[in-house]
């Protein structure tokens, strides 16, 4: 039993050690390959392919496919699209403009596009091997799935501190140009991972394929779990999960160039502190404070209820994107950097987690899986395309690249995204009607 336990946790370590190795660090390689005006549309393309790429991934798994091999096969699809940018990156050189941009986002949007349904299908992994060893879901799954966080995080710090220059390999915390957060090698270690799990998915135990009988198209598409939008209650309730899951991306778009920006100020003091050459290591707190968070939902969901700690994330993400604001690379500045980076979990954890628990106290179990894919769907599907968009429409305006560093009025920008929260905030709390009940107050296991 425990060596099943290990084997799963090896796998959520790989799945988000591949989604680490470049999500938060993307950014400042884009700007440097001739592709910043279009950072907005690489975290968009994400949002995009979630809306329907997991349930068709999903419904193969569910009929044709054992989901440890589909998984193993959207790895692979997944990680050789990613090399396929890794080496358009090292045909073009170190600080050289992408020739073909067309065919790099091409690449870049069937990575992703094979990547995205593989986070639902390590979870369907995850669960059936352990309830065929007879092990328990609520009880075994949150510490194999918080090293899936643990691996997110190793993946960022190596990139962030992975040099490649004059065919030697090194890791170092100082400046220079050739770490793998402003190269393309940050692709390569994207998709030699996806690789490896693909490898590895095939040793995992089988998880048998059944068939159901006498399931709708439209039920099996989750089409049937639209029919809440009848409740005023659910309606307001995914309304506001799009309107939320519009701050999901734009830090991990644009904190990276943000923060590395800094390091074309004029001042020496600013342009070579630790905050503006680590940018991607800086940023890894938000993932850690992520991993801590989750332990803390179910005393909070205990003492306030699903709505007060829904509201707690949304006025995080005020003081996420205003600590960015009003903060500076230097002391003390920093420390608003880094308190930003810590209020992130409860921003990001505190809705998606006790989001996912209200729908499933409120729905009934015939709809309650289709619900869920349509709060996912809301949430990391339509709000967060239309968030990043509109984010780099903000930045666009008030920001341009200049020597390899996107600089501007990048206060304003940080502003225009916490007034937004805040908004969506305030209307939450004076719209949305939810009456805590006996259950809420009784504790609670959260996955």
């Amino acid at each position: 039993m425990k060596n099943i336990k290990v084997r799963l946790t090896a796998m959520n370590f790989l799945q988000f050690a591949v989604w680490g190795a470049y999500l938060t660090s993307m950014g400042n390689y884009l700007g440097i390959a001739g592709l910043g005006d279009k950072i907005a549309w690489f975290y968009a393309i994400q949002g995009i392919v979630s809306i329907f790429m997991p349930t068709l991934i999903g419904i193969v798994a569910d009929k044709y496919v054992q989901p440890q091999r589909m998984l193993g096969l959207c790895h692979l699809s997944a990680g050789v699209f990613m090399l396929g940018c890794w080496w358009m990156g090292f045909q073009a050189g170190f600080g050289q403009e992408i020739a073909d941009k067309a065919l790099f986002i091409t690449l870049y949007t069937l990575s992703v596009a094979f990547y995205m349904p593989t986070i639902a299908l390590s979870n369907t992994v995850a669960f059936t091997v352990l309830k065929n060893h007879g092990l328990d879901t609520v009880k075994d799954f949150p510490p194999i799935r918080v090293l899936g966080t643990v691996g997110f995080i190793i993946a960022m710090w190596f990139v962030n501190c992975a040099v490649w220059e004059n065919g030697a390999f090194s890791l170092t915390i100082a400046d220079n140009a050739h770490k793998f957060q402003y190269s393309y090698m940050q692709f390569m270690v994207s998709g030699l991972l996806g690789i490896l799990l693909f490898l590895y998915g095939f040793t995992l135990p089988a998880c048998r394929v059944e068939k159901k009988k006498g399931v709708s198209l439209a039920e099996s598409l989750g089409l049937n779990a639209f029919k809440l939008f009848k409740s005023r209650k659910m309606a307001l309730f995914f309304i506001f999960s799009a309107l939320l899951g519009m701050c999901l991306q734009v830090t991990n778009g644009y904190a990276g160039p943000f923060i590395t920006a800094f390091n074309g100020s004029p001042d020496p003091a600013i342009a070579d502190s630790f905050a503006a050459d680590n940018a991607t290591l800086l940023t890894s707190i938000s993932q850690v404070s992520e991993a801590l968070c989750i332990l803390m939902i179910p005393f909070f969901l205990r003492r306030f209820g699903i709505k007060i700690v829904m509201l707690l994330s949304m006025f995080a993400w005020v003081f996420r994107f205003g600590l960015f604001g009003i903060g500076s690379p230097t002391m003390p500045g920093v420390l608003l950097f880094v308190l930003s980076c810590i209020v992130y979990g409860v921003a990001f954890d505190f809705f998606n987690v006790s989001g996912g628990i209200f729908v499933d106290k409120e729905c009934a179990p015939s709809v309650r899986a289709s619900a869920q894919g349509l709060f996912m769907m809301m949430t990391n599907g339509l709000g967060a395309t239309i968030g990043t968009l509109a984010a780099g429409e903000v930045v666009n305006r008030y920001c341009s690249w200049q020597d390899g560093y996107l600089v501007g009025d990048w206060t304003t920008c940080w502003l225009i995204f916490a007034g937004f929260a805040l908004a969506v905030a305030v209307a939450f709390m004076l719209v949305f009607r939810y009456k805590r009940s006996e259950e809420e107050s009784k504790p609670q296991a959260v996955a």
